[in-house]
């Protein structure tokens, strides 16, 4: 099963809804704004998308980013309790499958995980 980390006023999340549903994929919907991950699950989504560390899935233009100060954090866990409490912070949309992972900007990013 395919599950999409989605925002819907999110353009780029909203293309790749479109590309998934035009492909004919079953996927569940995760609407994570309003139900955010847990850390573990954040954590497992991490490990992935094979990312070297929690800040590359945080979108730093954020003004909670700066407003909890977290470009000076480096503790790991800290940084996933922080997009945890703010989901806001998680980078968008997400596709998985189980172990595997991708962020869906450019949208095409999505296709290596549907091959």
């Amino acid at each position: 099963m395919f599950y999409l980390y989605h925002n819907p006023r999110c353009s780029k999340s909203r293309a790749a809804l479109a590309l998934l549903q035009e492909k004919s994929v079953s996927f569940e919907t995760v609407l994570y704004l309003e139900n955010p991950p847990t850390t573990d699950e954040l954590s497992q989504i991490i490990s992935a998308l094979k990312l070297s560390s929690a800040r590359d899935l945080m979108r730093k233009g954020e003004a909670e980013y700066k407003q909890l100060g977290l470009q000076e954090l480096t503790d790991e866990p800290a940084l996933i309790a922080a997009m945890c409490k703010h989901p806001k912070l998680i980078e968008r949309p997400i596709l998985i499958h189980g172990k595997r992972a991708v962020i869906g900007r450019p949208t095409q990013n999505l296709l290596t995980l549907l091959e």
